[in-house]
């Protein structure tokens, strides 16, 4: 490919964003954009359109032993077992009706790719994973030795009983939070581990021999400097795993981290900036390639191979999800639906709680949601494909929606164009030049709707 060319566009540029960090766009709209639905549509009826023989399935486990400084998920700390145990029960009634209603259009269903995520999935016990497997399988209809899927596990629960049922089961992917190797970075992030945890953990998990390990470290944190984060990048690649992923610390609302975090917003961008454009080009140089902001993946390995056949991205985002557990979310053309979300502890609980007492027949209908339209579906698709390394494909754009994206957006690409953050790698493709992927998550959020925005600020935060 011819390397990239710099954008020239004219039209009125928005203002310049204030930092590189204002939102993480992993899902378009943000679970805050949702509302409960006065109709409550029946699932039969919102699958009724959608394409069902390549599904993907997502089920969100809503329990951690700790919640990091940093943490903003829908997750539930210290959860005793007939609490566990109770919540896989709902599950399984929740799976059931969701089953149901897909195969009510009389179309063969089929799932081609699935993730355990949450929360800490591996906070369930040995036998509450093998019986989370069987509801995959045996109620959903998903094979699990088959299509690739994906657990999130930390150092102190990937315990060998744990990864047995994984490896076992047919797990391809398995994705460590360590954050950093240097325990007093980790007790700064408010994240109590130690050295030898994690790198027992790590033991483990390569001895279990999953295809693809990932770990997760993050830049930014108080006292963070070049030199101690090459320590965690070092210590990461001495696992040799097929992927990286490098988390820019945020600091949100009702976390551990934002009562106490009075860093100078000027002064902890430039820290951000500089260690991330340090790990991306230690990374590169280690033999890894970058595919979005976050994700950097070990060249030649089974971490490349998936996601080029499968098309896996970090912001894997179609119509086809199917979400299951509280906080989880499914993805249709017309309707994105979920559960009640929440940060606070008292409310999370209050919501899991709450859906273990749901009634099956409620779980036959669309709750939580927000309605997409013609430009939402195009906003979705430009965030989708631009902030991969991938790029944009203008073609691919115009056949969907019958027009380009730079005639539907044209401030939002003008604005990239002027800061040099775009570029053509091609006539039909449009790329974030290097310093636009180092700004990529304030580049997603030029893109939202006035209505997602509108919903997300008189969102009430708890």
């Amino acid at each position: 490919m011819a390397a990239p060319v710099p954008v020239q566009l004219s039209a009125s540029v928005p203002e310049e964003p204030a930092t590189p960090y204002k939102q993480y766009v992993y899902a378009y709209p943000h679970q805050k954009a949702y509302r409960l639905l006065t109709d409550r549509p029946l699932l039969r009826d919102v699958w009724a359109k959608e394409r069902l023989d390549a599904l993907s399935l997502y089920v969100h486990i809503p329990f951690c032993e700790m919640r990091c400084g940093f943490c903003n998920l829908f997750t539930r700390t210290g959860a005793p077992e007939d609490v566990t145990r109770a919540f896989l029960g709902t599950l399984e009634r929740q799976a059931t009706a969701t089953r149901e209603a897909l195969e009510a259009k009389g179309d063969p269903v089929r799932f081609t790719l699935a993730a355990f995520g949450g929360g800490t999935p591996t906070y369930l016990t040995a036998d509450e994973l093998a019986r989370l497997c069987d509801i995959c399988e045996h109620v959903m209809g998903a094979d699990l030795k088959v299509l690739p899927w994906s657990v999130e596990t930390s150092p102190a629960t990937a315990t060998a009983d744990r990864l047995a049922v994984l490896a076992e089961r047919g797990a391809t992917r398995l994705s460590i939070g360590v954050q950093s190797f240097i325990d007093e970075e980790a007790r700064a992030a408010v994240r109590p581990q130690k050295r030898q945890e994690v790198d027992e953990a790590l033991s483990r998990l390569k001895e279990s021999a999953f295809p693809i390990l990932n770990i997760d470290l993050i830049y930014g944190i108080d006292g963070q400097t070049e030199q101690s984060f090459r320590v965690s990048l070092d210590a990461a690649l001495s696992w040799e795993p097929e992927e990286i992923y490098l988390y820019p610390l945020y600091v949100r609302p009702l976390t551990g981290l934002m009562a106490r975090h009075d860093k100078d917003g000027k002064l902890w961008d430039e820290q951000r900036l500089r260690l991330y454009r340090y790990g991306r080009d230690h990374l590169l140089a280690a033999g890894y390639r970058q595919t979005s902001m976050r994700v950097f993946q070990r060249i030649g390995t089974a971490a490349v191979e998936l996601s080029d056949h499968a098309g896996i991205s970090e912001y894997n985002q179609q119509a086809g999800m199917v979400g299951l557990g509280v906080g989880a979310r499914s993805f249709t053309t017309d309707l994105h639906y979920t559960t009640d979300y929440a940060v606070a502890v008292p409310e999370v609980r209050r919501i899991i709680d709450d859906y273990i007492a749901t009634p099956t027949e409620e779980f036959r209908r669309a709750q939580w949601a927000f309605r997409m339209d013609h430009d939402e579906r195009r906003r979705m698709f430009v965030l989708q494909a631009l902030l991969e390394s991938t790029g944009l494909r203008t073609d691919v754009y115009r056949r969907r929606f019958g027009t380009r994206p730079q005639a539907d957006f044209p401030a939002e690409f003008a604005a990239l164009a002027e800061r040099g953050w775009l570029a053509t790698g091609g006539e039909e493709l449009l790329l974030l030049t290097p310093e636009g992927m180092a700004w990529a998550d304030a580049i997603g959020p030029l893109f939202f709707s006035a209505r997602v925005n509108e919903a997300m600020t008189s969102y009430q935060e708890r």
